[in-house]
């Protein structure tokens, strides 16, 4: 960091947001194979806080890479600048005093660990969305996979890089045998401990 750089500190803190808005500010972290229900989720999620008056906001792979990340492409340095960059936006939204809702792929444990880190652990809640690839690619709404098997997408999760799943993730939804309403609660239920 440059010498001539000086953070600065504003009244309002991160303590005062939180007491205003009536609950604590945090990241829920979605993480799986494209295709596994965690953008679908997340949105169903971000539904039902904001309808229960909750201040919250989410972020989308697709969504991030149309704006603050457009130029980034799939390579492991890429993919890992994609993912600090959205760890930075998200501990803005905590301080912010907002429940972060992202989505990623986000395939690497080394990856997901630094965006834990720049986060806080404390403010991290890592939801493994655990889809099994066959019915990712049954799903494949956006023919990625189709594209990816044909040699077209080169570095795609799953096909020709590789998925990490969580060890010891806060929640783990298995999605294959369940609805999305079942999904979207298993996360509420989880975040009624939490809020």
């Amino acid at each position: 960091m440059s010498e001539h750089i000086v953070f600065h500190d504003y009244d309002v803190q991160r303590k005062d947001r939180n007491a205003n808005y009536g609950h604590p500010s945090f990241v829920l972290w979605f993480t799986g194979l494209s295709g596994s229900g965690k953008s679908t989720i997340a949105n169903q999620v971000e539904k039902a806080l904001f309808e229960s008056g909750k201040k919250c906001y989410s972020l989308d792979g697709d969504n991030i890479r149309t704006g603050l990340n457009h130029g980034l492409g799939f390579t492991k340095t890429d993919r890992k600048e994609n993912l600090r960059r959205i760890a930075e936006v998200a501990k803005l939204f905590v301080d912010a005093g907002n429940i972060c809702i992202a989505a990623f792929v986000s395939p690497l444990i080394e990856d997901r660990k630094q965006v834990e880190e720049i986060i806080g652990a404390f403010d991290f809640y890592e939801v493994f969305v655990d889809t099994p690839l066959e019915e990712c690619e049954k799903r494949d709404v956006k023919g990625l996979y189709k594209k990816a098997r044909a040699g077209e997408i080169k570095n795609f999760t799953g096909i020709s890089a590789p998925y990490e799943a969580p060890k010891n993730p806060a929640l783990h939804i298995t999605t294959q045998n369940k609805n999305i309403t079942e999904s979207v609660q298993e996360v509420l239920d989880f975040l009624a401990t939490k809020l």
